[in-house]
């Protein structure tokens, strides 16, 4: 048994959940800790039960409620030095013996699941994203993509289900009421994957055996989901893709998604 469920997605702050048997992982604590507690107890999951949480980068809305979620639960935490580094306030609230330093590109296991981190194109200290394993299934988590890159694609392929960001819409954010210097880091090669991009990448993997995505992370002033979930589909047709082969969804901002198996 290998399931996911999104929690949280977007850029007000993200959250994500994979479970086994044994196991109960968090991928980021990006909005307060109760909100985690709320979305857990739909998920019908106690947060003392939860083995560990993974931290892809120090931005807030990644890290915001870390700090005394795993305070309050004694849940381990696994990072990365430098994003360690990067965000001292919550550092200063996690129990220093539940921290867990991982380095991106070496595996490391958790219970029953094998995780291997990976370097990410964005304007943080070291950021990754994740790729899980358990009985030859594997989970891709890739978020925070200034440009899709062949690294990142080496490590997505054979990924059985992938959280994937679509960020944004060129046009959209063209004319959003983000100030211009915010738009260039979104659209730059250190900021966030649109959803054409999306679309393309999501292309390419099909071939080497990816049928179940989640399109996430999505902006709230420079994209809607169905605009995503429509320019995907679009590209898909376009590579001569049969978009009825592949499962596509939208994780929401504020809402659990469905429990997933893989």
């Amino acid at each position: 048994m290998l399931k996911f469920r999104s929690l949280y997605s977007g850029s007000s702050g993200n959250s994500l959940l994979v479970k086994t048997e044994y196991t109960n992982l968090l991928i980021d604590a990006g909005v307060s800790c109760k909100k985690i507690e709320t979305a857990l107890s739909l998920s019908e999951i106690n947060p003392s039960s939860i083995d560990g949480i993974l931290i892809t980068h120090e931005h807030t809305d990644h890290v915001q409620g870390l700090g005394t979620l795993a305070k309050k639960y004694d849940i381990p935490i696994f990072v990365n030095k430098k994003t360690l580094e990067a965000m001292p306030k919550q550092k200063e609230k996690i129990n220093e013996k539940k921290i867990n330093l991982f380095t991106i590109e070496e595996k490391f296991e958790i219970n029953d699941l094998k995780i291997k981190p990976f370097s990410i194109p964005h304007d943080a200290a070291n950021p990754c994203g994740f790729s899980i394993f358990k009985d030859n299934k594997k989970i891709s988590i890739a978020t925070d993509i200034g440009h899709m890159s062949n690294g990142i694609i080496k490590n997505l392929e054979g990924s059985n289900f992938l959280l994937l960001e679509s960020n944004y819409d060129p046009q959209i954010l063209m004319y959003s009421r983000y100030p211009y210097q915010l738009k260039t880091r979104i659209a730059g090669p250190r900021g966030h994957l649109s959803n054409e991009a999306a679309g393309k990448t999501i292309s390419y993997l099909m071939d080497s055996g990816l049928n179940q995505v989640m399109l996430g992370h999505l902006s709230k002033e420079s994209n809607f989901p169905e605009l995503a979930y429509k320019t995907v589909i679009e590209e898909l047709i376009s590579s001569n893709k049969n978009s009825n082969s592949i499962s596509l969804s939208v994780a929401a901002r504020d809402k659990i998604s469905k429990e997933f198996s893989i």
